[in-house]
C-alpha cells in the first residue's frame, strides 16, 4: 500500500495490514458492496450451428430484466433483428444499435434469467487477465461484503479487505457505511476525445439508505473505498447531501472539481486514459498523482483489478 499525504506532498511505501492504523475514532469507512454477477455469456446467431457470439452484459433495462445493454462480440456481424442461441432454455433478439457499439436485447427464457445466468454465465474478468475464468473466480472477484447482485466489475479497491481487517478498522474507533454502485460500462470505458468538457460517462445505477446516510453524516472523516464509493458520495452532495436516494448517475470527476464529501480514498492503480485515473489525479492533484505513479512503477507495485493499493488523505 502506498500512502500518500495531499498536504505534506508525501509518498511512503507501507502494506495493507496496517491500514487500520491510519483511521481515527470518528471517521466512516464508506464501502461498494456491490455483487458481480456471470455476465458474459457464449451463443449463437441466428441457428443452433450459428456463428459464435459472445454476449457481455452490462445494465438491464426494465424492472422484470428481459432487456438488457450489453456488448457484443464479433459486433459488426450481429444485426439488428439476429436472434441469439445460448442453450435450449436461452435466447435473445438484438433490438437496436448504441452509439459506442453497445447493444440492446431482449431475453426469452424458460426459467428465471437470474438463475440461467448462474448456469451458464462466466464471471467477466478484466480483458488483461488472460484466461478463462473459472469457478473459483465467482468467489475470489468479489468482496467480502458484497451483498447487492448488479456490477459487471468488482470495485476492486474493495478486494483487499478480510473480515479480520474490517474488524481492525471497528477496533480502530471507525464507523461502516455502505454505498451500492453497479459498476458498468462508465466506470471501465476509456476516454474517447482529449476535451474533458466533452466527456459523457454511460449512466450507472446506484443507491444509499437511511441508516448508512446517516453514519457518513456524523462522521469526522469519510473513508471511501475505491472510486465508486467517492462517485456516489459525489453525487449526493451534489443532488441535495448525504440522505437516503437511488437512482442513476454518470458524474464525471476530473482535475478542477471541488470534492464535497469526501475526506480520503483508498484506491487501486488504475489504467491510463481512464476516467478513474483522473478522478485520483482530482483528489491527490496531477502532479502528486503522477509522482506517485512514477514511485509505483520503480518499486514494482502490481497495477489494476488483483493489485496492489494507494491510501490518499487530503492531511496526514
Amino acid at each position: 500500500m502506498l500512502v500518500v499525504s495531499k498536504s505534506s506532498k508525501t509518498i511512503v511505501d507501507n502494506w495493507f495490514q496496517n491500514f487500520a492504523s491510519f483511521l481515527r475514532r470518528g471517521d466512516c469507512l464508506v464501502l461498494n458492496n456491490t455483487r458481480v454477477f456471470p455476465a458474459r455469456l457464449h451463443g449463437r446467431r441466428n441457428r443452433q450451428n450459428g456463428a459464435e457470439v459472445e454476449v457481455f452484459l452490462l445494465r438491464a433495462l426494465d424492472a422484470d430484466e428481459s432487456e438488457w445493454q450489453c456488448l457484443v462480440r464479433p459486433g459488426k456481424r450481429t444485426r439488428k433483428g439476429d436472434h441469439i442461441l445460448f442453450n435450449s432454455e436461452l435466447s435473445c433478439q438484438v433490438l437496436e444499435h448504441g452509439e459506442y457499439g453497445e447493444r440492446t436485447i431482449r431475453f426469452a427464457s424458460e426459467k428465471p434469467l437470474a438463475e440461467l445466468l448462474d448456469e451458464i454465465g462466466e464471471t467477466p474478468l478484466p480483458p488483461y487477465i488472460h484466461r478463462t475464468a473459472g469457478e473459483r473466480d465467482r468467489n475470489r472477484y468479489q468482496t467480502v461484503f458484497a451483498d447487492q447482485r448488479g456490477s459487471v466489475a468488482a470495485p476492486t479497491a474493495g478486494l483487499h479487505f478480510t473480515p479480520e481487517v474490517l474488524q481492525s478498522c471497528r477496533d480502530a474507533g471507525a464507523d461502516i457505511a455502505y454505498i451500492t454502485l453497479h459498476v458498468g460500462l462508465g466506470t471501465f470505458a476509456p476516454l474517447r476525445v482529449e476535451n474533458v468538457s466533452e466527456i459523457e460517462l454511460h449512466e450507472e445505477y446506484f443507491e444509499i439508505a437511511e441508516l448508512d446516510a446517516e453514519r457518513m453524516r456524523a462522521a469526522g472523516r469519510r473513508v471511501c473505498v475505491g472510486t465508486t464509493s467517492v462517485r456516489t458520495i459525489e453525487t449526493a452532495m451534489l443532488r441535495g447531501g448525504l440522505r437516503s436516494m437511488q437512482g442513476q448517475t454518470n458524474l464525471f470527476i476530473h482535475p478542477g472539481y471541488h470534492f464535497k464529501g469526501t475526506d480520503a480514498m483508498l484506491t487501486n492503480f488504475h489504467l491510463p486514459q481512464s476516467s478513474l485515473l483522473m478522478l485520483v489525479s482530482a483528489f491527490a492533484g496531477y502532479n502528486l498523482t503522477m509522482r506517485a505513479y512514477r514511485h509505483a512503477v520503480e518499486k514494482k507495485y502490481r497495477f489494476f483489478s488483483y493489485g496492489d493499493c494507494m491510501f490518499i488523505q487530503t492531511k496526514s
